[in-house]
């Protein structure tokens, strides 16, 4: 089987202001490697509403919304915004019942590369990591005490945000002033990682993230 790709994702934030974070946009889309990012305002929602997947088996993500693409790859255009960010590093979703969900994923045709059972600095205790394509779809499992309050695992995993990946770090977080925060050492040895700020007005958690040491370019 041919890998399972993103070739959209759609966001519930204005085009505007990624322009004033020093994006590209055009026509209300910015592209990030091979991804098209559709900015549909914040009258869509909040946060990623929804992306498109080639050659995957169906559109059960258990909760993701999910839509086929019959779309073409576009070719591999190196294309680095004033920015300095050059493409998706990984989508972050989130899941009350992580065994489950890595079920329907597997299912869906997703290409499970590993499970990481540390816990992540937010307490989450479990990750599962998916290659699509260039990028990442990391699921995180939702911290029991957080299930519980909730009232419990039968709800569906939910998209939770995005890290962007750009070579130079200190570049871009300029470009960002005053809406980021103070480079930290990644969980991934030899990256860095800094986390944008909800005063940069954006409606998804986005985060800055260098690449792995052995894969500067992508």
């Amino acid at each position: 089987m041919a890998a399972v790709t993103i070739d959209e994702l759609t966001l519930a934030d204005e085009p505007g202001r990624w322009e004033e974070l020093g994006f590209d946009v055009d026509g209300g889309r910015c592209m990030l490697g091979q991804v098209s990012v559709v900015l549909a305002g914040r009258q869509a929602g909040s946060g990623v509403i929804g992306w498109s997947l080639r050659e995957i088996a169906g559109t059960d993500l258990d909760g993701l919304p999910t839509t086929i693409s019959v779309t073409p790859t576009p070719e591999a255009l190196p294309h680095e915004h004033p920015n300095g960010v050059r493409a998706i590093d990984h989508v972050v979703a989130v899941s009350p019942d992580f065994e489950r969900t890595v079920a329907r994923l597997g299912a869906a045709g997703l290409d499970l590369r590993r499970i990481r059972e540390e816990p992540t600095p937010a307490g989450a205790p479990r990750q599962a990591f998916f290659r699509l394509g260039r990028e990442i779809l990391e699921l995180v499992a939702e911290p029991d005490e957080v299930t519980e309050r909730a009232g419990g695992g039968e709800r569906p995993a939910i998209f939770w945000g995005l890290a962007l990946l750009t070579p130079d770090l200190g570049r871009t977080a300029a470009a960002f002033e005053p809406h980021v925060g103070e480079p930290r050492a990644a969980v991934q040895p030899g990256r860095e990682i800094a986390t944008v700020k909800r005063s940069a007005g954006l409606s998804v958690p986005v985060a800055l993230i260098t690449p792995q040491p052995e894969r500067v370019e992508r």
